[in-house]
């Protein structure tokens, strides 16, 4: 049986060594830029060039390359085309033929792929130094979706998406995956799964929040009206896209005894009537509320009708003998007591 020494070994190069695979990356983006600068570059040369002169100008490639690479530089709106006497023109759209043509170049080997952006500026690595909640909405679908596809980044995907469901994240949930396909192919069967999946569990994460108890021993001031608030009702601020108005029922060491909702939509006194939110709270033998809604706007300003709001509960709850604490507004900037406003 032949032996191998472990000179033998040590002097054999290593399967997948990290080191050859970015050389041969490398070198596969070089031969790539020289093939496209081959076919610009002689053409950048004239300011316009006819369609019929591109065989002449460009000698060394095939005309199968040379057309699909002209195609692509025109969609890119590096290059336009001008018909004259039956015959098609080609012109630079830049100044600076030459500059515009590396550029695309440049985009086109390298793009926006994530392996080719700088390692502590891709989201993943963002992700891990700073957290997630720093990351944009594009970056957190860029990680989802992971890998993009033939002409169209991960990162490029995302950026689509972003943009269609901008404001509006949630109803991404709705969508299928043909639907997301038509806004962007980076959205594969597995990277809708994956969206999907994140989704679901940030809405159950959400709902776990909701119904843990809050621990606080009792609501003596604002500030712990305002914190209780901005805690218990954190998904209203984040992820309601309709104004809910609640209200917290309290013992007589004003004590959280439970929450209830009492309606959906703008929030409008003729629409809160004291029936409905005192109800539960005679139900629950409570000796206060504190009156909580939440602005989907993410400004916690209070309006003219939430002061309006205030005032008519405020007014119903000292003829039952159940005093109105304050009302909270709920917001992504922050929580804020009406009764502070006035």
């Amino acid at each position: 049986m032949d032996t191998i020494s472990m000179d033998t070994l040590s002097s054999a190069p290593a399967i997948g060594q990290p080191t050859e695979l970015k050389r041969d990356s490398r070198s596969m983006s070089e031969k790539r830029r020289k093939r496209y600068q081959g076919v610009l570059y002689p053409l950048a040369q004239r300011s316009r060039f006819r369609r019929s002169e591109m065989a002449d100008l460009v000698d060394e490639e095939t005309a199968s390359f040379v057309t699909r690479t002209i195609n692509e530089v025109v969609r890119a709106g590096v290059l336009e085309t001008i018909r004259e006497d039956n015959e098609i023109l080609y012109a630079w759209t830049a100044n600076d033929p030459v500059g515009s043509v590396d550029q695309w170049i440049d985009r086109r080997i390298h793009g926006d792929q994530v392996k080719e952006t700088p390692e502590q500026e891709r989201p993943r690595e963002r992700l891990m130094r700073l957290g997630a909640a720093s990351l944009s909405d594009a970056d957190l679908l860029a990680i989802l979706i992971r890998v993009g596809v033939v002409g169209e980044s991960a990162v490029t995907g995302a950026q689509k998406l972003a943009n269609r469901f901008h404001g509006e994240l949630d109803r991404i949930r709705d969508a299928g995956l043909p639907e997301l396909r038509e806004v962007t192919p980076a959205v594969t069967k597995a990277s809708y799964c994956q969206i999907l999946a994140a989704l679901e569990l940030g809405k159950r994460a959400t709902e776990a929040l909701r119904e843990r108890p809050v621990v606080i021993h009792k609501i003596t001031s604002t500030l712990e009206a305002t914190q209780y608030c901005a805690e218990k009702f954190a998904y209203l601020a984040g992820d309601a896209v309709q104004e809910e108005f609640h209200i917290v029922t309290l013992d007589t060491k004003h004590k959280p005894i439970r929450s209830h909702r009492i309606t959906i939509g703008t929030l409008d006194a003729s629409l809160v009537h004291p029936r409905e939110v005192f109800r539960p709270a005679i139900r629950d033998a409570a000796s206060a509320v504190l009156l909580v809604h939440n602005h989907p706007s993410g400004d916690p300003t209070p309006s003219r009708e939430d002061h309006s709001v205030t005032q008519r509960l405020t007014e119903a709850g000292k003829l039952i003998g159940i005093s109105v604490l304050d009302h909270i507004v709920v917001a992504r900037e922050r929580c804020v007591s009406i009764r502070e406003c006035s």
